[in-house]
């Protein structure tokens, strides 16, 4: 799965337990009616990956959904999700994606050769 939008917060990386358990995480404004802010969630080596973005850049991550059971002190047992990122790449705005076709150089046209001046043109103006 993946979820496409603008870094709206990129958080420092976190380190947890005797193990060293990595984490970093980052939020995602969606693009679309209802704009969606999605944290989603770095872990281990991968918290390195966000250290090449930056706020207000346009980016797709591609995600795995993880869930987890718990059991409290009380005996109650609780679920909880999480998004955890894998990969993250670049999406280029429209601006500077070039989606204009080229423009052909004006030599790539034939000059016209059968002009006369005494020829009329028909144009309006």
């Amino acid at each position: 799965m993946e979820v496409q939008g603008r870094i709206k917060m990129i958080g420092e990386t976190q380190t947890f337990g005797s193990n060293g358990f990595r984490k970093r995480e980052v939020v995602v404004t969606t693009e679309e009616q209802y704009p969606q802010h999605i944290m989603v969630e770095f872990v281990q080596d991968k918290t390195d990956l966000l250290n090449s973005y930056n706020v207000g850049q346009q980016v797709k991550i591609s995600i795995n959904l993880r869930g987890r059971e718990w059991v409290n002190p009380q005996g109650e047992t609780k679920y909880f999700n999480s998004i955890q990122g894998w990969r993250i790449e670049a999406l280029q705005t429209e601006a500077s994606e070039g989606n204009l076709p080229p423009v052909p150089p004006t030599d790539a046209f034939e000059p016209a050769s059968n002009l006369k001046e005494d020829d009329h043109d028909d144009l309006p103006f």
